[in-house]
């Protein structure tokens, strides 16, 4: 019995002295842990927000801005004893092990407010950020429709409660075109430097020049000259004659209005005055059909890709649904199209997670 208790200690020793750091091993987990956790609860926010515009409450963004996590372990063992011969009374041993571990993670939470929610959300996107997607692989038709006001004086379908406006079949040919462009081959951007200023510049594909063309086709829309190749892109409603495009660019927040607009809520809420109801007439349902598919139900559904619980119902997102889930992501980049460096930090907001 005394051998074993010895060799028991010994084993101890040699367990904690071998053991290595839990420093590296922490970085593969911590690292997609708390970015599965971010992204997740970033995603909810977005949905949950767009919930409080079609129910005309106030949104509110709380970001994550620091994550710091600590580790510390500990142990101990002690071991004394008194061996006497055999027949003795007082022939005894005892051992004690003892170990410690905890993990203490600091999360920095920092609310969105001030003229740092004024950047963010008030301010219209880019016309940069917008030809940027396009270029980037986004369908020009779904960048159009979500991020545009008006081209050339051609007014995009809105159904933001206060202002809601009735889209031209012009614009939805216009995005039909461009979306056909763009399969073709076009149309691409680039920035030309002329008199110390720099001037964004779109250019179509040589092809499109050709009668029955979508390039040409968008030219005529637009009320461009038919024979060039390259416009210069601006900010604003009205353009030059002939030789440039003016896009008018909604902000983040004018873009979440309506696409909360598209939101299914239950139908006593409707009935009951509780939300905002917006009239579109079949022809509109047509011509500029909804973005984003968000469900209503008392529970959600087992494989939902997203739900939130508000007002008591459940609200989500079908998992198949690929297009409500490129919406949600491309407006959470729309974010990061308009940030930009703050001269003062906004108040935050420190709370340990224990």
């Amino acid at each position: 019995m005394n051998n074993a208790i010895i060799r028991l200690i010994c084993g101890s020793v040699l367990l904690l002295t071998s053991c290595t750091s839990i420093g590296p091993s922490s970085v593969v987990r911590d690292r997609f842990d708390y970015v599965a956790a971010i992204s997740d609860s970033w995603k909810r926010q977005m949905l949950q927000n767009l919930l409080k515009i079609r129910y005309s409450d106030a949104p509110v963004f709380m970001d994550v801005t620091t994550v710091i996590s600590t580790y510390s372990m500990e142990g101990e063992i002690n071991g004394h004893g008194e061996l006497a011969r055999e027949g003795r009374g007082d022939t005894f041993v005892s051992a004690g092990f003892g170990a410690q571990y905890s993990d203490r993670p600091t999360i920095t939470y920092q609310p969105l407010s001030g003229s740092k929610f004024a950047r963010s959300m008030m301010t219209p996107i880019p016309v940069t950020g917008v030809l940027a997607m396009i270029q980037g692989g986004y369908p020009a038709d779904i960048a159009l429709r979500l991020c545009v006001n008006s081209i050339n004086g051609i007014a995009n379908d809105y159904g933001g409660q206060g202002n809601p406006r009735v889209g031209s079949p012009k614009f939805h040919e216009l995005m039909t075109a461009l979306k056909q462009a763009q399969t073709e081959g076009g149309p691409g951007f680039r920035i030309m430097k002329t008199k110390g200023e720099q001037s964004l510049m779109m250019f179509l594909h040589p092809s499109s020049l050709q009668e029955g063309t979508a390039g040409r086709r968008f030219r005529e829309l637009l009320g461009l000259d038919l024979t060039a190749r390259e416009f210069r892109v601006v900010y604003g409603s009205f353009p030059e004659p002939d030789a440039q495009i003016a896009i008018m660019t909604r902000s983040v927040f004018q873009v979440m209005i309506d696409l909360a607009s598209q939101i299914e809520v239950p139908a006593a809420d409707i009935a009951e005055g509780r939300v905002y109801n917006p009239q579109r007439t079949a022809e509109q349902q047509r011509m500029f059909p909804p973005l984003l598919a968000v469900h209503t139900s008392p529970s959600p559904p087992e494989d939902a890709f997203l739900a939130v619980r508000y007002r008591g119902q459940s609200f989500w997102i079908d998992d198949r649904d690929q297009q409500s889930k490129l919406m949600l992501s491309a407006l959470m980049l729309l974010f990061s199209l308009t940030e930009s460096v703050s001269t003062q930090a906004a108040p935050v907001v420190t709370i340990p997670a224990r």
